[in-house]
C-alpha cells in the first residue's frame, strides 16, 4: 500500500499484527527504480520483527534515463563518463557524486524524521536499508544526523565523498555493507573503500560478500541484513 502525508510518496507495509509499530525500517531504492521494487523484501524481516513498520519511499526526481523510475540525484550530471564503473576511477567518481547526494539529503532527512514522528519512535528504533544509489543516500544522511539510528545496511552501494566525512560526521550508527563480488554496475571494491573510510572515522562496520552475485540483492544477503537489524533493535 502507499501512504501520503510524508515528504516523499512511496510504499508502506504495516506491522505484521497490524498493531502500533515499536520500530521502523526504511528501504531506499536505487537509480531508476521505485519504492515498490524494495517493499516486498519486508517479508524477510517480519518473522523476526512483527512490531516493525516498513517504508520504501520513491526518490524525489523522475529518472533521467527511464520514464518509469526515480532517482535521488542525476548520474549523468555528476558522472557522465561512467567513471564509477571502473575500479581505477571509482574513487574520483565518488567524490564527484557527493555533490548530488548532498543535494538530495535534506528531503530524505526530513522524511526519516517524519516517519519516526508518525510512529512515536526515536532513532534508536529506526533502521535504514539502501540499495545502490539508495546506499549512497543512506550513508549521506544517517552519518550526519544528531543521534545515530539503530542500524544502517547498504547493499551494492558506495560511500560518496569520503574526503569530507571527517568534517561532516555527526554520529556513528552501526553499519553493515553487503556486496556481490560479480557486481558489474558498482565495483565490488566500493565496499572496501567504504569500509576503510568508515572504520577510520570510528564507526562499527561489518561487511558481507555475496559470492557470484552481480548488482542485486539475494536471499543470503537479506538474511544477514535481517539478523543485523534484529540484534540492533534488541540492544535498544
Amino acid at each position: 500500500m502507499t501512504l501520503s502525508g510524508l515528504p516523499l510518496e512511496g510504499a508502506f507495509y504495516p506491522t505484521r499484527n497490524l498493531g502500533p509499530a515499536s520500530s521502523v525500517v526504511v528501504f531506499l531504492h536505487g537509480y531508476g527504480a521505485s519504492g515498490d521494487d524494495l517493499i516486498d523484501f519486508s517479508a524477510y524481516f517480519t518473522g523476526n520483527l512483527p512490531d516493525t513498520a516498513f517504508y520504501a519511499p520513491d526518490a524525489p526526481e523522475p529518472c533521467e534515463i527511464t520514464p518509469f523510475g526515480f532517482q535521488w540525484f542525476s548520474l549523468e550530471a555528476f558522472d557522465p563518463d561512467l567513471m564509477r564503473r571502473d575500479p581505477r576511477t571509482l574513487p574520483r567518481a565518488l567524490e564527484d557524486l557527493a555533490e548530488g547526494a548532498a543535494g538530495a539529503a535534506p528531503l530524505l532527512n526530513d522524511y526519516l524524521s517524519a516517519v519516526m514522528e508518525r510512529h512515536g519512535v526515536g532513532p534508536e528504533r529506526l533502521a535504514v536499508v539502501g540499495f545502490s544509489q539508495g546506499t549512497m543516500m543512506a550513508l549521506e544522511v544517517a552519518l550526519r544526523r544528531e543521534v545515530p539510528i539503530a542500524a544502517l545496511v547498504g547493499f551494492s552501494g558506495a560511500l560518496a565523498g569520503a574526503s569530507r566525512l571527517g568534517q561532516q560526521l555527526r554520529c556513528r550508527p552501526p553499519v553493515l555493507l553487503i556486496h556481490g563480488d560479480a557486481d558489474e554496475m558498482v565495483p565490488y571494491g566500493a565496499m572496501s573503500l567504504a569500509n576503510h573510510a568508515l572504520a577510520e572515522a570510528g564507526l562499527d562496520v561489518r561487511t558481507h560478500t555475496c559470492r557470484g552475485l552481480g548488482h542485486g540483492i539475494d536471499d543470503q544477503g537479506l538474511f544477514v541484513a535481517r539478523d543485523f537489524i534484529f540484534h540492533r533493535f534488541g540492544e535498544s
